[in-house]
């Protein structure tokens, strides 16, 4: 219950302090890119004292360089992706355990298609995160304040610019008390912010924008309970306010897991969940690479499949269960179920073709709403093998999914309805002192959905009314499509291997542990795409232009780590 105000998942992303003892650092270089880590005390941890600590980390690209240099058998050496990523962090902790965290980040990447597409996605964000704890109270505190925006931008050879972008800020303050040793609760409130910028040309060439702002405040609490430390319960209730909208969501979780025995164990949870973010693709697109999002909007249709709409939020019901089995003390195999009950979806109206003003007030909602009610549901399974030991680790997962969507004319696949997938991910240290490591990496993935092209006309917009000169008149080259998403993407797939090389530049002080990966130099010697593998990437499907990933690519890396 602690996360809220999203339907289908939430990924809960945190990163580690810098080195409290010590300057220390990471130089990396390959003829893809650069990389530069640096993280140290303040002031340094001295046991019974607070500390204080920096963690910067840089990463940039140049592959557009080193491309006609490196691999000029790659399309005649042009490899249009770049990025650069910056991530700074500074930790404050006292003598008793509480602390606080400030933080910052700037990514940005961008692709460049010669004579066609071009996408630039930019994030950038701040925030604090504290920790507090009380000498004389059981209840610990924490909380954190965040601002983040986030813009995509894709221009086309039409010159018709597709754009969209979010900024906002969150606040959150929570309490967390130990009843005693097997019942834990957990409760807090929540405040939220954002405003998003939006403007895309649907299918029938007819522009959808949004600039609007939106604010919630919400509340959870969590009840955990250990009984016996074999089964673990945790209730919880969320209760979401959409100021925007006007409406409230109550939403009660459930989550448990019950210990057979050392080897044994199940588990299963379930919830409502709800959402005012909602986002957006186009049909035109072959391969999606342009992700919109919008606030939930207001002017949405009074009815859906003859029933009246009472709510304008979206809506969906989840239920999961899996069960983990340790195979022996080095592997383990867990398996999952889900599905996801979408009662309420909300999506651009992809069957507009005339604009939503006085001039159309005969013609049929459908037709000129921008936005439409959807319903639809998700389920499927993930199996999920790991073996590790001192020299060996395996990872390998297979997911089997199927998601469908109804739009209230027609059932569908969504663009992100990926049957099967596998990754294979396989390490193995050897030599002296286990200074060698091979790795390798295999993705498989079924295609994704997308609309197939049926013919091209020539499309005449009749500006003038009825004395347009039909006859005489150029227009515009117009795309006849056929029904959404019943085409499918090839299968993709690709294997990447590397073999790495440690060299120990001085040795482990056994009276510091942390200094074990102090001065080393590693060098890697990769491959990606080991068996050159044409995964599309881009689509252009007037020009019938065809841009693929990364194709066979070796590469020689040298890191030196202090």
């Amino acid at each position: 219950a602690e996360y809220g105000g999203r339907i289908s998942a939430i990924v809960d992303v945190k990163t580690r302090d810098g080195n409290k003892k010590h300057f220390a650092g990471k130089i990396n270089s390959s003829p893809f890119n650069s990389k530069l880590l640096l993280e140290g005390p303040l002031k340094p941890y001295v046991q019974g004292e607070g500390s204080s600590s920096f963690i910067l980390s840089y990463k940039n690209s140049y592959l557009e360089n080193t491309a006609p240099i490196v691999y000029p058998y790659v399309n005649d050496g042009t490899l249009p992706y770049s990025f650069s990523d910056l991530y700074a962090k500074l930790s404050f902790n006292s003598s008793q355990g509480s602390n606080a965290k400030i933080f910052g980040f700037n990514y940005q990447d961008k692709v460049n298609f010669p004579n066609s597409t071009s996408y630039k996605w930019n994030s950038n964000g701040f925030g604090t995160k504290f920790l507090l704890v009380p000498g004389s109270s059981k209840t610990l505190v924490d909380g954190s304040i965040n601002y983040s925006d986030y813009l995509i931008e894709q221009i086309e050879q039409d010159e018709r610019p597709r754009s969209s972008g979010i900024k906002g800020y969150n606040v959150n303050l929570n309490f967390s008390y130990a009843l005693r040793e097997s019942d834990k609760i957990r409760y807090g409130i929540e405040m939220n912010s954002f405003r998003t910028e939006f403007e895309i040309y649907n299918a029938f060439d007819r522009r959808i924008s949004q600039y609007e702002n939106t604010a919630e405040i919400n509340g959870f609490f969590n009840y955990l309970r250990n009984f016996n430390k074999k089964f673990l319960l945790e209730t919880g209730i969320r209760l979401q306010r959409y100021a925007s909208l006007q409406e409230n969501s109550l939403e009660p979780r459930l989550r448990a897991k019950y210990i057979f025995n050392q080897r044994w164990r199940i588990k299963g949870s379930a919830g409502l969940y709800s959402q005012n973010l909602m986002s957006a693709v186009s049909d035109r697109d072959v391969v999606n690479l342009f992700y919109g999002f919008l606030s939930g909007p207001k002017d949405l249709p009074s009815t859906f499949k003859g029933e009246s709409i009472t709510s304008k939020l979206q809506k969906a019901r989840h239920a999961v269960f899996g069960v983990e089995y340790d195979i022996n003390s080095k592997s383990e195999v867990n398996v999952e179920g889900y599905i996801k009950d979408f009662t309420q979806i909300t999506n651009i109206n992809r069957d507009k073709i005339f604009d939503n003003n006085s001039e159309n007030a005969d013609k049929p909602d459908i037709l000129k709403v921008n936005y439409i009610i959807e319903e639809g549901e998700a389920y499927g399974f993930d199996i999920t093998y790991k073996y590790e030991s001192k020299q060996w680790y395996v990872w390998a997962v297979y997911s089997f999914n199927i998601v469908n969507r109804f739009d209230g004319v027609r059932t569908y696949q969504p663009h992100f309805d990926r049957r099967h997938n596998i990754n294979l991910v396989n390490s193995y240290d050897f030599g002296e002192d286990l200074l060698w490591s091979a790795n390798l990496r295999w993705n498989f993935g079924s295609g994704f959905p997308f609309t197939l092209t049926q013919g091209f006309y020539e499309r005449l917009d009749f500006g003038d009314g009825g004395t347009t000169d039909y006859v005489t008149e150029n227009g515009d080259l117009g795309i006849l499509y056929d029904d959404i998403n019943r085409g499918r993407l090839p299968y993709y797939h690709r294997l990447d291997a590397s073999l790495k090389r440690t060299f120990l530049v001085s040795k482990k002080d056994s009276k510091t542990d942390d200094d074990k990966d102090k001065n080393k130099i590693e060098a890697i010697l990769s491959v990606t795409n080991v068996y050159n593998r044409e995964n599309i990437f881009y689509f252009n499907r007037i020009d019938y232009k065809r841009e693929n990933q990364l194709p066979i690519l070796p590469s020689l890396s040298v890191s030196y780590k202090f």
